[in-house]
């Protein structure tokens, strides 16, 4: 045994690393929200949207897609924008027709030249941009838009996500503290899941 070594721990290898460097991202974002007044904003404006479009493209629309799945369930009107081409700013301009005041924009690198026409589409038509990007300085942003970052790990081949998916969560929940039906919706979904067999817990 080399002398000095006793005690030691073995250095981390790359997954260890890109797992730890994740667990500072969700830190820090721990430490943002120790202001909740942004998220809480966030939350009022996602609740009173009806409807309530959310874009994602490529990258990002796995963390549109998840934030839908369960807003649906409070939320009685959310539309998915997950998928780019010349139909992406009629499905934005249906929205606005429909009532839309927000659009909810996860912005993950690389960065679709396709999210920022569309969010050029939104801002035209009036809609208030809600954020949740890699950072402060993100192509797609203007400084009208409520920003809300999370960090994105690329310690390895690709992105990892964790904290933008984690403040996904916490914009549902805020969005449900701002829902006075967000409750009743949700038993009536279970009753609903246990009649039809849905489950199986």
């Amino acid at each position: 045994e080399r002398a000095g070594t006793e005690g030691a721990t073995p250095s981390a290898n790359s997954y260890q690393q890109a797992v730890r460097a994740e667990i500072a991202h969700l830190r820090q974002l721990a430490d943002l929200l120790a202001d909740p007044a942004p998220v809480e904003e966030a939350g009022r404006r996602l609740a009173r949207s009806r409807p309530l479009p959310v874009l994602g493209l490529r990258a990002a629309a796995a963390q549109a897609r998840g934030f839908c799945y369960f807003a649906a369930k409070v939320h009685p009107d959310v539309r998915l924008l997950d998928e780019g081409g010349t139909m992406l700013a009629d499905r934005i301009d249906a929205a606005v027709a429909a009532g839309a005041t927000d659009l909810l924009c996860f912005a993950l690198p690389r960065h679709p030249a396709e999210v920022a026409e569309a969010l050029e589409v939104a801002r035209a038509a009036g809609l208030g941009v809600i954020m949740v990007a890699d950072g402060a300085f993100v192509p797609v942003v203007q400084s009208g838009d409520l920003l809300l970052p999370a960090a994105v790990g690329r310690a390895l081949t690709f992105d990892t996500a964790c904290a933008p998916m984690m403040l996904g969560r916490v914009l549902l929940e805020a969005m449900c503290d701002a829902l006075p039906q967000a409750q009743s919706r949700l038993e009536e979904f279970d009753a609903r899941a246990a009649e039809r067999g849905l489950f199986l817990e």
